[in-house]
């Protein structure tokens, strides 16, 4: 099973201070498993908050071992057409992760997210979310969509 990693639970694991370790073992899990995947733009985004200098290298350097997911045209296709799907259904979405939904949905991979924006698109969409075994925490008991 792969997994996209979402950018705010890349962040979680990523913080130097005390955060939310629930979500850093889940990660290590992930990576440790070989699960992981990540998009451009995702790696876009952690780089773009990374500070100091030193500290954009280092991040630069530890996410070269996960290669991107390689996107096409269909992906931007899909993109457009959940975020249509969302607005009619009355739900704001942003083009990255609608992005993320697509090439997630093409390639059969769960999302690992944090952020309520991926459970809410899983209600209009055909978004696998991934599920924390033995977690409640996980979709908040809602069946996984397939």
């Amino acid at each position: 099973m792969k997994v996209i990693v979402d950018t705010g639970a890349w962040s979680h694991f990523l913080r130097r201070t005390a955060g939310d370790q629930f979500v850093k073992d889940q990660v290590v899990r992930l990576i440790r498993a070989d699960a992981v995947q990540i998009l451009g733009p995702i790696r876009q985004e952690l780089l773009s908050g990374a500070r100091p200098d030193e500290r954009f290298e280092q991040l630069k350097e530890y996410l070269r071992y996960f290669p991107n997911l390689p996107l096409d045209e269909e992906d931007d296709t899909r993109a457009a057409e959940y975020y249509n799907t969302c607005r009619n259904s009355g739900i704001q979405g942003t083009a990255t992760d609608l992005l993320i939904c697509a090439v997630a949905v093409r390639h059969k991979m769960s999302v690992f997210a944090l952020d309520k924006d991926f459970t809410n698109y899983a209600t209009v969409l055909p978004l696998r979310l991934y599920r924390v075994p033995g977690s409640k925490r996980s979709r908040k008991g809602r069946p996984e969509r397939k």
